[in-house]
């Protein structure tokens, strides 16, 4: 069991630090598009291109990790309602959905990736299938962590209006 939580440990260190590395790279994309059109009336033609890649790469791999966090919203007022083995029912249902939306972003996604993979984004000159490819990522991600959460409670972190006392 150790060695489950060495690797999942891994993948997660690996999944953020790629996410992280994206949203510095941005960022930067950014601030040399907007530096030198505003200082040299110059916008080099891949910094919009490239930083809407990372962009859309980000939000899907953003979406992953609000499912690992539990950050999503959820209706908890509506299911609160009912009896607690019901909520159970409730809550399992919900995860098993949320594994089939990431299933089904998988599967589109390929599909789209092969579609698309003949064309290339005229700025950088990469395949269109780069931008497409984080769709089934993410779902393959959404897939991970969501089969995680079949065996922890809840699908979002409950809020307490309790202050802790420091």
């Amino acid at each position: 069991m150790n060695i489950m939580k060495s690797i999942k440990s891994l993948i997660d260190r690996i999944f953020l630090f790629t996410a992280l590395t994206m949203l510095a790279t941005m960022v930067v994309v950014i601030i040399v598009q907007v530096f030198s059109r505003q200082f040299f009336s110059y916008t080099p033609s891949w910094s919009e291109e490239l930083s809407r890649l990372l962009l859309v790469w980000i939000t899907f791999l953003g979406i992953a990790y609000g499912v690992k966090a539990k950050l999503h919203i959820a209706l908890g007022l509506f299911v609160n309602m009912f009896p607690k083995s019901v909520q159970h029912i409730f809550d399992y249902l919900s995860k098993l959905l949320l594994i089939g939306f990431g299933a089904m972003m998988v599967y589109y996604g390929y599909h789209f990736i092969v579609l698309m993979g003949g064309s290339t984004m005229p700025g950088t000159g990469l395949k269109s299938s780069y931008l497409y490819a984080s769709i089934p990522v993410g779902g393959l991600f959404i897939i991970f962590y969501g089969v995680e959460l079949l065996f922890k409670k809840g699908l979002h972190q409950e809020l307490n209006n309790e202050k802790s006392e420091a």
